[in-house]
């Protein structure tokens, strides 16, 4: 068995209202020098050693992300 982990965010063109409300909140909680924050997904899987780079690839792009507005990548995490 392995660890997958699949990180999906808005692509840079894409307005992103969640990551700008925490960005404007951090100042009122006391946090400065925050410019900017952009708030995505992470996905931990846990794959047997048959499932190959390619059927990741597939996972993460057919049903993890939306490839219209959302870049994403794949890797594998060492236990």
């Amino acid at each position: 068995m392995a660890r997958v982990v699949v990180d999906v965010m808005p692509k840079a063109e894409i307005l992103d209202p969640q990551g700008q409300a925490i960005a404007g909140a951090l100042p009122r909680l006391g946090f400065a020098g925050v410019t900017q924050v952009r708030q995505g997904k992470r996905f931990e899987l846990e794959v047997g050693d048959e499932v190959d780079d390619v059927a990741l690839e597939q996972i993460a792009q057919t049903l993890l992300c939306n490839t219209v507005i959302e870049e994403w990548t794949v890797r594998r995490v060492q236990e």
